[in-house]
């Protein structure tokens, strides 16, 4: 398919994944615009048609990659149901819908880190952004589930951040996973631990109201 056949949209989208692909194969700093217009099979200046260069090109497969995983995250199970349930679902969605795009895997959990004071800024963005998401879908299923208490900020960023550390540790993003192999979808049990434990610990601890609204402490 050539640019001439091709909506701007698409050969946006086609230069975001050439970037992941050459990302993935030989990292970002190696990753040349010359790589990323070969892969995607279109010419330079299509490319600087659509970003100011690299940089600019990276960002926008960093917002691309979370805003789907957002809407994949919101989009599992339903407000009503017993939140066990539905951190459940959430977290299978989610980790399910990483181990479907293997090539982004480097650039999501390992390159935005070290790519300068943009990148930096995007990700720490983001991954508030991850963390506001998860405390709204938290605190809108408590009135069908008062044995758990709001959720914070600073809290919601602890989960996330803890998530994180195991997909790194799950999966060598140099390498990548090996063949026929879902390494995040393995991690579901641990996830739904993570969140479970934040959510529960003050009522097991005797500081959060019951479900009748009185406190053991």
């Amino acid at each position: 398919m050539t640019t001439a056949t091709r909506t701007d949209e698409t050969i946006r989208r086609d230069l975001i994944g050439a970037l992941a692909g050459c990302v993935a194969e030989k990292g970002y700093a190696a990753t040349t615009i010359a790589d990323i217009v070969a892969m995607a099979r279109v010419s330079k200046r299509t490319f600087y048609e659509h970003f100011s260069g690299k940089e600019d090109c990276l960002l926008a497969l960093y917002e691309h990659a979370c805003s789907g995983l957002v809407k994949v995250i919101r989009g599992a199970g339903t407000i009503d149901q017993r939140w066990p349930q539905r951190i459940s679902d959430g977290a299978a969605a989610f980790l399910s819908a990483l181990d479907s795009m293997p090539e982004f895997s480097r650039t999501l959990l390992v390159e935005m880190q070290g790519a300068g004071e943009r990148a930096f800024r995007l990700r720490q963005e983001t991954l508030r952004g991850f963390a506001s998401t998860l405390v709204e879908l938290i605190n809108a299923a408590r009135p069908a589930n008062p044995e758990i208490g709001p959720l914070t900020l600073s809290q919601a960023l602890a989960i996330v951040g803890g998530i994180n550390e195991l997909l790194l540790q799950a999966l060598d993003p140099y390498v990548g996973p090996p063949r026929g192999e879902r390494p995040f979808s393995a991690l579901h049990a641990d996830v739904v631990m993570l969140i479970s434990a934040m959510l529960t610990y003050r009522a097991a601890a005797g500081i959060w109201p019951v479900a009748d609204g009185s406190a053991s402490m």
